[in-house]
């Protein structure tokens, strides 16, 4: 089994707002949320936003992931 992300599947990713989003609760240093809060201030744009930013910029292009067989 493998699995592949690629720069196609992330711009649809950023672009298709409708798609399903699953929650996610992270545990943070509190200055860092409030440094992130304010620059999505800055952005105009939402925390959740920035963070989906941040992440596809910091990923590498394309992830294999193999599900390897005992």
């Amino acid at each position: 089994m493998c699995s592949m992300l690629t720069k196609d599947k992330e711009i649809q990713l950023v672009q298709n707002k409708t798609k399903v989003k699953k929650r996610l609760t992270l545990f943070m240093d509190p200055l860092l949320i409030k440094h992130a809060r304010a620059q999505a201030v800055l952005e105009e744009t939402s925390l959740t936003v920035l963070v989906r930013k941040a992440l596809l910029a910091y990923l590498p292009k394309q992830t294999i992931i193999k599900k390897v067989e005992l």
